[in-house]
Protein backbone atom coordinates (compact mmCIF):
# COMPACT_ATOMS: atom_id res chain seq x y z
CA UNK A 1 0.00 0.00 0.00
CA UNK A 2 2.62 2.23 1.21
CA UNK A 3 4.37 1.37 -2.88
CA UNK A 4 1.17 2.52 -4.04
CA UNK A 5 0.88 5.75 -2.34
CA UNK A 6 4.29 6.63 -3.03
CA UNK A 7 4.05 6.35 -6.65
CA UNK A 8 0.21 7.92 -6.53
CA UNK A 9 2.34 11.13 -4.73
CA UNK A 10 5.10 11.33 -7.07
CA UNK A 11 3.00 11.43 -10.38
CA UNK A 12 0.32 14.06 -8.88
CA UNK A 13 3.22 15.50 -7.54
CA UNK A 14 5.19 15.36 -11.21
CA UNK A 15 6.58 18.24 -13.77
CA UNK A 16 2.96 19.21 -14.99
CA UNK A 17 1.91 20.03 -11.28
CA UNK A 18 4.68 21.75 -10.41
CA UNK A 19 4.96 23.76 -13.74
CA UNK A 20 1.24 24.65 -13.18
CA UNK A 21 2.07 25.84 -9.71
CA UNK A 22 5.33 28.21 -10.65
CA UNK A 23 3.42 28.92 -13.78
CA UNK A 24 0.92 30.62 -12.16
CA UNK A 25 2.91 32.78 -10.00
CA UNK A 26 5.34 33.65 -12.56
CA UNK A 27 2.16 34.67 -14.70
CA UNK A 28 0.51 36.50 -12.14
CA UNK A 29 4.19 38.39 -10.87
CA UNK A 30 4.56 40.03 -14.73
CA UNK A 31 1.06 40.93 -15.03
CA UNK A 32 0.56 42.55 -11.57
CA UNK A 33 4.11 43.94 -12.53
CA UNK A 34 6.05 42.22 -9.78
CA UNK A 35 3.52 43.45 -7.11
CA UNK A 36 4.52 40.87 -4.10
CA UNK A 37 8.20 43.13 -4.46
CA UNK A 38 7.16 46.68 -4.56
CA UNK A 39 4.54 46.37 -2.09
CA UNK A 40 5.77 43.69 0.79
CA UNK A 41 6.63 46.98 3.28
CA UNK A 42 3.15 48.36 3.03
CA UNK A 43 1.35 44.79 3.22
CA UNK A 44 4.01 44.16 6.36
CA UNK A 45 2.46 47.19 7.80
CA UNK A 46 -1.26 46.96 7.14
CA UNK A 47 -0.99 43.27 8.71
CA UNK A 48 0.81 44.66 12.04
CA UNK A 49 -0.47 47.82 12.17
CA UNK A 50 -2.98 48.00 14.78
CA UNK A 51 -4.81 50.89 13.67
CA UNK A 52 -5.70 49.46 10.56
CA UNK A 53 -8.10 46.61 11.53
CA UNK A 54 -11.51 47.34 9.55
CA UNK A 55 -13.23 46.75 12.44
CA UNK A 56 -16.56 48.41 10.86
CA UNK A 57 -16.18 46.40 7.39
CA UNK A 58 -17.75 43.37 6.73
CA UNK A 59 -16.41 40.52 8.44
CA UNK A 60 -15.29 37.99 11.51
CA UNK A 61 -11.95 38.65 12.80
CA UNK A 62 -9.53 41.41 11.95
CA UNK A 63 -6.86 41.44 9.19
CA UNK A 64 -3.98 39.92 11.88
CA UNK A 65 -6.55 37.30 13.26
CA UNK A 66 -7.10 35.90 9.86
CA UNK A 67 -3.06 36.02 9.04
CA UNK A 68 -2.19 34.42 12.20
CA UNK A 69 -4.80 31.23 11.31
CA UNK A 70 -3.51 31.26 8.18
CA UNK A 71 0.04 30.94 9.67
CA UNK A 72 -0.88 28.87 12.65
CA UNK A 73 -1.81 26.14 9.88
CA UNK A 74 1.14 26.64 7.48
CA UNK A 75 3.99 27.02 10.09
CA UNK A 76 4.07 23.34 11.06
CA UNK A 77 6.27 20.29 10.88
CA UNK A 78 7.10 21.43 6.96
CA UNK A 79 9.01 24.28 8.41
CA UNK A 80 10.97 21.15 10.35
CA UNK A 81 10.67 17.79 8.82
CA UNK A 82 10.14 19.12 5.50
CA UNK A 83 12.49 21.38 4.79
CA UNK A 84 14.92 18.15 5.85
CA UNK A 85 13.10 15.92 3.34
CA UNK A 86 13.36 17.87 0.74
CA UNK A 87 17.56 18.54 1.72
CA UNK A 88 18.09 15.08 2.31
CA UNK A 89 16.21 14.00 -1.13
CA UNK A 90 17.03 17.34 -3.06
CA UNK A 91 20.00 18.04 -1.40
CA UNK A 92 20.86 21.59 -0.76
CA UNK A 93 20.07 23.22 -3.73
CA UNK A 94 16.77 22.29 -2.60
CA UNK A 95 16.92 25.13 -0.71
CA UNK A 96 16.88 26.99 -2.93
CA UNK A 97 13.77 26.10 -4.71
CA UNK A 98 12.08 26.49 -1.82
CA UNK A 99 13.11 30.47 -2.01
CA UNK A 100 12.43 30.67 -5.69
CA UNK A 101 8.99 29.14 -5.07
CA UNK A 102 8.18 31.30 -2.14
CA UNK A 103 8.99 34.31 -3.87
CA UNK A 104 6.49 33.32 -7.17
CA UNK A 105 4.22 31.99 -4.49
CA UNK A 106 3.25 35.31 -2.59
CA UNK A 107 1.81 36.47 -6.04
CA UNK A 108 -0.22 33.14 -5.89
CA UNK A 109 -1.15 34.12 -2.28
CA UNK A 110 -2.13 37.71 -3.28
CA UNK A 111 -4.63 36.54 -6.42
CA UNK A 112 -6.33 33.38 -4.33
CA UNK A 113 -6.88 35.61 -0.94
CA UNK A 114 -8.88 39.24 -2.88
CA UNK A 115 -10.85 36.16 -5.43
CA UNK A 116 -11.49 34.73 -1.53
CA UNK A 117 -12.94 38.42 -0.11
CA UNK A 118 -14.37 39.36 -3.88
CA UNK A 119 -16.82 36.43 -3.98
CA UNK A 120 -17.96 35.40 0.03
CA UNK A 121 -20.82 34.88 0.94
CA UNK A 122 -22.30 35.02 4.02
CA UNK A 123 -24.01 31.55 5.93
CA UNK A 124 -26.99 30.80 7.68
CA UNK A 125 -25.41 32.12 10.72
CA UNK A 126 -24.22 35.34 9.71
CA UNK A 127 -20.57 34.54 9.25
CA UNK A 128 -18.93 34.91 6.15
CA UNK A 129 -17.23 31.60 4.00
CA UNK A 130 -15.09 32.39 1.53
CA UNK A 131 -12.15 30.59 -0.81
CA UNK A 132 -11.73 28.61 -4.17
CA UNK A 133 -15.56 26.46 -4.13
CA UNK A 134 -16.80 29.75 -3.81
CA UNK A 135 -14.76 31.52 -6.22
CA UNK A 136 -14.92 28.35 -8.41
CA UNK A 137 -18.71 27.93 -8.10
CA UNK A 138 -19.60 32.29 -8.47
CA UNK A 139 -16.73 33.67 -10.38
CA UNK A 140 -15.32 31.26 -12.78
CA UNK A 141 -18.85 29.38 -12.69
CA UNK A 142 -17.66 26.02 -12.70
CA UNK A 143 -19.49 24.43 -9.57
CA UNK A 144 -17.89 20.61 -10.43
CA UNK A 145 -14.71 21.83 -9.96
CA UNK A 146 -15.97 23.43 -6.97
CA UNK A 147 -17.01 20.06 -5.12
CA UNK A 148 -13.92 18.28 -6.24
CA UNK A 149 -11.79 21.55 -4.50
CA UNK A 150 -14.22 21.10 -1.29
CA UNK A 151 -14.00 17.29 -1.48
CA UNK A 152 -9.83 17.32 -1.18
CA UNK A 153 -10.13 19.92 1.11
CA UNK A 154 -12.02 18.31 3.69
CA UNK A 155 -10.15 14.93 3.57
CA UNK A 156 -6.54 16.90 3.09
CA UNK A 157 -7.69 18.40 6.71
CA UNK A 158 -7.59 14.71 8.11
CA UNK A 159 -4.23 14.30 6.77
CA UNK A 160 -1.64 17.10 6.82
CA UNK A 161 -4.24 19.12 8.80
CA UNK A 162 -4.96 16.85 11.80
CA UNK A 163 -3.23 13.35 12.31
CA UNK A 164 -0.02 14.12 10.90
CA UNK A 165 0.34 16.79 13.14
CA UNK A 166 -0.98 15.15 16.25
CA UNK A 167 1.45 12.43 15.69
CA UNK A 168 4.42 14.49 15.22
CA UNK A 169 3.50 15.91 18.92
CA UNK A 170 2.86 12.59 20.42
CA UNK A 171 6.13 11.25 19.02
CA UNK A 172 8.10 14.64 20.49
CA UNK A 173 7.01 14.00 24.09
CA UNK A 174 7.50 10.70 23.93
CA UNK A 175 11.28 10.53 22.79
CA UNK A 176 11.71 13.40 24.90
CA UNK A 177 10.28 13.28 28.02
CA UNK A 178 9.11 9.70 27.95
CA UNK A 179 5.36 10.96 27.76
CA UNK A 180 2.81 7.93 26.52
CA UNK A 181 1.06 8.66 23.22
CA UNK A 182 -2.19 7.59 24.69
CA UNK A 183 -2.27 10.54 27.44
CA UNK A 184 -0.79 13.27 24.89
CA UNK A 185 -3.76 12.07 22.38
CA UNK A 186 -6.19 12.97 25.26
CA UNK A 187 -4.34 16.08 26.44
CA UNK A 188 -4.48 17.36 22.63
CA UNK A 189 -7.87 16.23 22.02
CA UNK A 190 -9.55 17.89 24.93
CA UNK A 191 -7.46 21.15 23.56
CA UNK A 192 -8.49 21.20 20.39
CA UNK A 193 -12.52 20.36 20.91
CA UNK A 194 -12.44 23.30 23.25
CA UNK A 195 -11.26 25.70 20.76
CA UNK A 196 -12.43 24.86 17.49
CA UNK A 197 -15.95 24.67 19.24
CA UNK A 198 -15.96 28.31 19.14
CA UNK A 199 -15.42 28.61 15.64
CA UNK A 200 -13.42 31.23 13.52
CA UNK A 201 -13.56 33.92 16.73
CA UNK A 202 -12.04 31.67 18.99
CA UNK A 203 -9.81 30.40 16.63
CA UNK A 204 -8.30 33.41 15.67
CA UNK A 205 -8.29 34.84 18.92
CA UNK A 206 -6.16 31.77 20.28
CA UNK A 207 -4.02 32.14 16.92
CA UNK A 208 -3.46 35.92 17.36
CA UNK A 209 -1.57 35.21 20.93
CA UNK A 210 0.12 31.85 19.90
CA UNK A 211 1.92 32.58 16.40
CA UNK A 212 4.24 35.46 17.88
CA UNK A 213 5.39 33.17 20.46
CA UNK A 214 5.72 29.81 18.44
CA UNK A 215 7.59 31.90 15.72
CA UNK A 216 9.86 33.60 17.54
CA UNK A 217 11.30 30.99 19.91
CA UNK A 218 12.22 29.08 17.27
CA UNK A 219 13.62 31.36 15.00
CA UNK A 220 15.56 33.30 17.36
CA UNK A 221 17.43 29.81 18.71
CA UNK A 222 18.19 29.55 14.79
CA UNK A 223 19.28 33.15 15.18
CA UNK A 224 21.78 32.37 17.27
CA UNK A 225 23.10 28.92 15.28
CA UNK A 226 23.78 31.75 12.37
CA UNK A 227 25.22 33.97 14.84
CA UNK A 228 27.73 31.92 16.33
CA UNK A 229 29.10 30.75 12.66
CA UNK A 230 28.33 33.82 10.85
CA UNK A 231 32.04 33.34 8.99
CA UNK A 232 30.78 30.79 7.24
CA UNK A 233 27.22 31.54 6.06
CA UNK A 234 28.62 33.02 2.96
CA UNK A 235 29.90 29.44 1.77
CA UNK A 236 26.88 27.82 2.92
CA UNK A 237 24.77 30.22 0.86
CA UNK A 238 27.10 29.57 -1.85
CA UNK A 239 26.74 25.94 -1.71
CA UNK A 240 22.91 26.28 -1.68
CA UNK A 241 23.04 28.25 -5.01
CA UNK A 242 25.62 25.98 -6.75
CA UNK A 243 23.80 22.35 -5.56
CA UNK A 244 20.69 24.16 -7.06
CA UNK A 245 22.04 24.21 -10.96
CA UNK A 246 23.79 20.87 -10.33
CA UNK A 247 22.28 17.61 -11.68
CA UNK A 248 24.31 15.37 -9.25
CA UNK A 249 22.15 16.75 -6.29
CA UNK A 250 21.01 13.79 -4.70
CA UNK A 251 21.25 11.65 -7.96
CA UNK A 252 18.45 11.60 -10.40
CA UNK A 253 18.92 14.94 -12.23
CA UNK A 254 17.94 19.11 -11.56
CA UNK A 255 13.55 17.92 -12.41
CA UNK A 256 14.36 14.56 -10.74
CA UNK A 257 15.60 16.02 -7.37
CA UNK A 258 16.92 19.35 -6.41
CA UNK A 259 13.50 21.16 -8.36
CA UNK A 260 10.87 18.81 -7.27
CA UNK A 261 11.75 18.38 -3.59
CA UNK A 262 12.25 22.19 -3.58
CA UNK A 263 9.49 23.17 -4.89
CA UNK A 264 6.80 20.44 -3.59
CA UNK A 265 8.35 21.57 0.47
CA UNK A 266 8.14 24.58 -0.62
CA UNK A 267 4.34 24.69 -1.37
CA UNK A 268 3.38 22.05 1.66
CA UNK A 269 5.05 24.53 3.91
CA UNK A 270 3.54 28.07 2.78
CA UNK A 271 0.88 26.67 0.47
CA UNK A 272 0.41 28.79 -1.67
CA UNK A 273 -1.87 27.45 -4.63
CA UNK A 274 -3.07 25.04 -3.01
CA UNK A 275 -6.53 27.15 -1.74
CA UNK A 276 -6.83 26.74 1.74
CA UNK A 277 -5.39 29.96 3.34
CA UNK A 278 -7.97 32.21 1.62
CA UNK A 279 -10.51 29.65 3.35
CA UNK A 280 -9.28 32.01 6.54
CA UNK A 281 -8.67 34.94 4.50
CA UNK A 282 -12.37 35.12 3.47
CA UNK A 283 -13.37 35.63 7.33
CA UNK A 284 -11.29 39.07 7.70
CA UNK A 285 -13.09 42.38 8.58
CA UNK A 286 -11.88 44.35 5.12
CA UNK A 287 -13.27 46.87 2.76
CA UNK A 288 -11.50 45.94 -0.37
CA UNK A 289 -10.60 42.49 -1.27
CA UNK A 290 -7.05 43.76 -2.53
CA UNK A 291 -6.35 45.10 0.90
CA UNK A 292 -6.90 41.99 3.23
CA UNK A 293 -4.80 39.57 -0.18
CA UNK A 294 -2.05 42.18 0.79
CA UNK A 295 -1.95 41.11 4.28
CA UNK A 296 -2.17 37.23 3.21
CA UNK A 297 0.78 37.67 1.06
CA UNK A 298 3.15 38.14 3.69
CA UNK A 299 2.21 34.91 5.34
CA UNK A 300 4.02 33.37 2.23
CA UNK A 301 7.22 35.14 3.02
CA UNK A 302 7.11 34.90 6.84
CA UNK A 303 6.60 31.09 6.40
CA UNK A 304 9.45 29.94 3.79
CA UNK A 305 11.42 33.11 3.41
CA UNK A 306 12.38 33.53 7.37
CA UNK A 307 10.98 30.03 9.20
CA UNK A 308 12.41 27.88 6.45
CA UNK A 309 15.32 29.70 5.87
CA UNK A 310 16.04 28.92 9.50
CA UNK A 311 15.75 25.62 9.11
CA UNK A 312 17.48 24.92 5.77
CA UNK A 313 20.63 27.22 6.94
CA UNK A 314 21.59 25.43 10.19
CA UNK A 315 20.69 22.04 8.47
CA UNK A 316 22.93 22.35 5.64
CA UNK A 317 25.73 24.38 8.19
CA UNK A 318 25.94 21.61 10.29
CA UNK A 319 26.31 19.12 7.43
CA UNK A 320 25.03 16.23 8.53
CA UNK A 321 21.95 15.55 5.96
CA UNK A 322 24.27 13.14 3.61
CA UNK A 323 26.27 10.52 5.09
CA UNK A 324 25.40 10.55 9.25
CA UNK A 325 23.10 8.18 9.15
CA UNK A 326 20.55 10.71 10.32
CA UNK A 327 17.13 10.58 9.14
CA UNK A 328 15.00 12.85 7.73
CA UNK A 329 12.40 13.16 11.02
CA UNK A 330 15.25 14.05 13.19
CA UNK A 331 17.89 15.73 11.04
CA UNK A 332 16.99 19.38 11.98
CA UNK A 333 16.84 18.08 16.05
CA UNK A 334 20.42 16.82 15.30
CA UNK A 335 21.92 19.72 13.34
CA UNK A 336 20.86 22.16 15.90
CA UNK A 337 21.64 20.02 18.93
CA UNK A 338 24.91 20.05 17.02
CA UNK A 339 25.57 23.78 18.06
CA UNK A 340 23.87 24.15 20.86
CA UNK A 341 23.88 20.62 22.60
CA UNK A 342 21.09 19.49 24.57
CA UNK A 343 19.25 23.19 24.36
CA UNK A 344 19.35 22.63 20.63
CA UNK A 345 16.84 19.48 20.68
CA UNK A 346 14.63 21.21 23.34
CA UNK A 347 14.25 24.00 20.94
CA UNK A 348 13.19 21.71 17.72
CA UNK A 349 11.40 19.47 20.08
CA UNK A 350 8.63 22.18 21.52
CA UNK A 351 8.76 24.09 17.60
CA UNK A 352 7.72 20.84 16.60
CA UNK A 353 5.01 20.92 19.31
CA UNK A 354 3.80 24.53 18.64
CA UNK A 355 3.88 24.40 15.10
CA UNK A 356 2.10 20.80 15.05
CA UNK A 357 -0.35 22.23 17.34
CA UNK A 358 -1.19 25.22 15.57
CA UNK A 359 -1.65 23.49 12.36
CA UNK A 360 -4.23 20.98 13.62
CA UNK A 361 -6.14 24.40 15.15
CA UNK A 362 -6.19 26.04 11.92
CA UNK A 363 -6.71 23.48 9.42
CA UNK A 364 -9.75 22.76 11.52
CA UNK A 365 -11.31 25.07 10.30
CA UNK A 366 -10.71 24.53 6.91
CA UNK A 367 -11.73 21.54 7.04
CA UNK A 368 -15.51 22.45 8.21
CA UNK A 369 -15.62 25.28 5.69
CA UNK A 370 -15.22 22.76 2.91
CA UNK A 371 -17.46 20.09 4.48
CA UNK A 372 -20.07 22.83 5.21
CA UNK A 373 -19.98 24.12 1.30
CA UNK A 374 -20.54 20.00 0.63
CA UNK A 375 -23.47 19.48 3.24
CA UNK A 376 -24.38 23.26 4.52
CA UNK A 377 -23.72 24.85 7.78
CA UNK A 378 -25.88 21.94 9.71
CA UNK A 379 -22.75 19.55 9.16
CA UNK A 380 -20.29 21.41 10.86
CA UNK A 381 -20.73 20.25 14.25
CA UNK A 382 -20.56 16.37 13.12
CA UNK A 383 -17.29 17.61 11.38
CA UNK A 384 -16.07 18.57 14.40
CA UNK A 385 -16.47 15.74 16.48
CA UNK A 386 -14.80 13.26 14.02
CA UNK A 387 -12.10 15.63 13.06
CA UNK A 388 -11.46 15.78 17.08
CA UNK A 389 -11.76 11.72 17.58
CA UNK A 390 -9.23 11.96 14.77
CA UNK A 391 -6.57 13.82 16.52
CA UNK A 392 -7.06 10.96 19.11
CA UNK A 393 -5.95 8.39 16.94
CA UNK A 394 -3.26 10.23 14.58
CA UNK A 395 -1.70 10.94 18.37
CA UNK A 396 -1.39 6.87 18.96
CA UNK A 397 -0.82 5.53 15.40
CA UNK A 398 2.03 4.91 12.65
CA UNK A 399 1.32 7.18 9.80
CA UNK A 400 3.57 6.90 7.38
CA UNK A 401 0.52 6.01 4.86
CA UNK A 402 -1.19 9.35 6.46
CA UNK A 403 2.05 11.50 5.06
CA UNK A 404 1.52 9.97 1.55
CA UNK A 405 -2.28 10.59 1.65
CA UNK A 406 -1.52 14.48 2.51
CA UNK A 407 0.91 14.60 -0.35
CA UNK A 408 -1.86 13.31 -2.72
CA UNK A 409 -4.83 15.81 -1.34
CA UNK A 410 -2.79 18.66 -1.32
CA UNK A 411 -2.02 18.02 -4.83
CA UNK A 412 -5.30 17.45 -5.89
CA UNK A 413 -6.92 20.46 -4.30
CA UNK A 414 -4.00 22.40 -5.88
CA UNK A 415 -5.44 21.84 -9.69
CA UNK A 416 -8.72 22.80 -9.39
CA UNK A 417 -7.84 25.94 -7.44
CA UNK A 418 -4.98 26.89 -9.93
CA UNK A 419 -7.29 26.22 -12.86
CA UNK A 420 -10.21 29.03 -11.24
CA UNK A 421 -7.01 31.51 -10.39
CA UNK A 422 -5.83 31.86 -13.98
CA UNK A 423 -9.40 31.80 -15.20
CA UNK A 424 -10.31 34.66 -12.99
CA UNK A 425 -6.90 36.45 -13.62
CA UNK A 426 -8.60 39.72 -15.29
CA UNK A 427 -10.47 40.07 -11.62
CA UNK A 428 -7.60 39.53 -9.74
CA UNK A 429 -5.76 42.64 -12.13
CA UNK A 430 -9.25 44.94 -11.95
CA UNK A 431 -9.27 44.87 -8.30
CA UNK A 432 -5.40 45.14 -8.09
CA UNK A 433 -5.27 48.84 -10.20
CA UNK A 434 -8.39 49.57 -8.37
CA UNK A 435 -7.00 49.54 -4.75
CA UNK A 436 -3.80 50.80 -6.09
CA UNK A 437 -5.39 54.16 -6.82
CA UNK A 438 -7.29 53.88 -3.70
CA UNK A 439 -4.20 53.38 -1.63
CA UNK A 440 -2.14 55.86 -3.56
CA UNK A 441 -4.82 58.60 -2.68
CA UNK A 442 -5.02 57.40 1.03
CA UNK A 443 -1.32 58.05 1.31
CA UNK A 444 -1.21 61.51 -0.59
CA UNK A 445 -4.14 62.15 2.29
CA UNK A 446 -2.08 60.80 5.44
CA UNK A 447 0.71 62.68 4.03
CA UNK A 448 -1.54 65.99 3.51
CA UNK A 449 -2.91 65.33 7.42
CA UNK A 450 0.19 64.75 8.78
CA UNK A 451 1.40 68.24 7.24
CA UNK A 452 -1.19 70.49 8.22
CA UNK A 453 -0.98 68.73 12.15
CA UNK A 454 2.68 69.78 11.89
Amino acid sequence: MEEIIKAISDFVWGPPTLILIVGTGLYFTFRLGFLQFRTLPYALKLAFSPKRQDKESKGDISHYEALSTAMAATIGTGNIIGVATAVVLGGPGAVFWMWATALVGMITKYSEALLAVKYRVTNTKGQMSGGPMYYLERGLKQKWLAVLFAIFGSCAAFGIGNMVQANAVSSALKVSFNIPTWATGIFLTVLTGIVIIGGIKSIGKVTAFFVPFMALFYVIGGLIIIGMNLDIVPSIINIIFTDAFTAQAAGGGILGSVIRWGVARGVFSNEAGLGSAPIAAAAAKTDYPARQALVSMTQVFIDTIIVCSITGITIVMAGLYTGSGVTADTLTNASFSLFLGETGGYIVTFAIILFAYSTLVGWSYYGEKCFSYLFTDKAIPYYRFVFVLAVFYGSIETLDIVWGLADIMNALMAIPNLIGLLGLSGVVVYETKKFMEIAKKEKEEAKAAKAKSA
